[in-house]
């Protein structure tokens, strides 16, 4: 049976790659450290569990609209106008499975053939993965290290084609957990208002933040900016909820009646538990939110100054999120390793520390390091990696 070019085209997730290694490890008897996984290693708060409990008990099990259930669109538009201060209204919203899904679904609305997208990297793994399978064409701009990788006016003004279609911003950022500031986000507003461009802004780590600097969605700095972006956020990242797959977007009406036609064809409606437990999410309390947020930036402060401290690693602080994406280029250059990710693969087989490599997320240059596990691993594997690098020091 012959595959599909398009499928033939997608290239494998390293994160799930790198994971399934340490897994098979771990299978084996070895004492692996995973520090490549995208998620909390915190439960889903008591309160959300027990409206999902609930809502089975109450029935709440069947199919619903494919957009969703008008109790969560009805949070997530409260949230939007409390949080960002934008409003929308239930049409204007989709609740999908997955902030993932709400991606996905988004550039197969806005994508014809041929079309561009320009993509900052560092970048999501998906990102150029969906664009291809939308039939759009991945342009990506490298942003500076000095600039904490984060995409200027001028780099974004610079890959503008007359097939430029859209542009994704993520901020926070997976993999470097850098965010944009206002000033940032207004100049390249300017230039997408200028040259009409689509502004897909992916915010899923909105919540986790370590700075005093607040998030700024680039749809609330004007109604022009607003009119041109597709907002995607979820529950994920913010309350723990990885598994239960809920996401949304929120845009321009007849954008998010197209998404909703292509959802009814693919997924319908997204698991109606989940959504009745994403409810709570929004309108319960937020303490274990907050505490979860408190022990991440304490683990961000240990582990900084451990992978800092390490001979050649060239590192900077990130903003938010739950990743370090520090420069390991000198550190390969002075071992027997001809690549990053060489150097990460034999760091899993040698000390049983599973990073991700830079390549995944367009900067082989740089290494993913997630610190959504204990503060002791977190200590224990800077450890490994310290011995690694003087190890193979030459």
């Amino acid at each position: 049976m012959e595959l599909s070019k398009r499928i033939t085209q997608i290239t494998p997730s390293s994160t799930l790659a790198i994971s399934a290694k340490a897994q098979e490890l771990r299978q084996q008897g070895e004492d692996v450290i995973s520090l490549s996984v995208g998620e909390p290693d915190f439960n889903t708060p008591d309160h959300i569990l027990e409206a999902a409990k609930e809502a089975m008990n109450q029935g709440l099990t069947k199919y619903t609209a494919t957009s969703g259930v008008i109790e969560l669109k009805e949070a997530i538009i409260e949230k939007l106008q409390n949080d960002n201060q934008l409003s929308y209204a239930p049409d204007e919203v989709i609740v999908t499975t997955g902030a993932k899904q709400s991606l996905y679904t988004a550039f197969q609305a806005i994508l014809n053939d041929g079309d561009e997208v320009i993509i900052p990297a560092p970048y999501w793994v998906s990102y150029t993965e969906q664009v291809k399978l939308s039939g759009g064409v991945p342009v990506i701009v490298d942003a500076q290290e000095e600039n904490d990788y984060k995409l200027t006016a001028e780099e974004l003004e610079a890959a503008i084609t007359d097939r430029t279609k859209a542009i994704i911003i993520n901020s926070p950022s997976n993999p470097t957990g850098m965010m944009y500031s206002k000033d940032e986000l207004q100049a390249i507003g300017d230039v997408c208002v200028k040259h009409n461009i689509v502004i897909v802004s992916d915010e899923i780590y909105e919540k986790l933040i370590y700075t005093d600097s607040p998030h700024i969605s680039i749809a609330q700095i004007s109604d022009q900016l607003k009119d041109l972006t597709i907002v995607i956020n979820g529950v994920s990242k913010s309350h723990a909820m990885t598994g239960w797959r809920i996401g949304y977007a929120a845009g321009p009406k007849h954008l998010i009646q197209a998404m909703t036609n292509h959802a009814s064809h693919v997924t319908s409606n997204p698991t109606t538990i989940a959504q009745y437990a994403a409810v709570a999410a929004y309108t319960g309390d937020t303490k274990s939110i907050d505490d979860m947020k408190e022990v991440f930036s304490e683990r961000l402060d240990t582990l900084y100054e451990l992978i800092a401290e390490i001979p050649g690693m060239k590192i900077r602080k990130p903003h938010g999120a739950f990743y370090l994406f520090p420069n390991v280029s000198e550190i390969v250059k002075n071992s027997p390793f001809e690549t990053a990710d060489e150097w990460v693969t034999a760091l899993l087989v040698e000390e049983k520390v599973a990073l991700v490599p830079g390549s995944a997320f367009g900067s082989p240059d740089n290494v993913r390091l997630s610190y959504a596990t204990s503060t002791e691993l977190l200590i224990e594997a800077a450890k490994r990696i310290k011995r690694f690098v003087i190890k193979h020091k030459q």
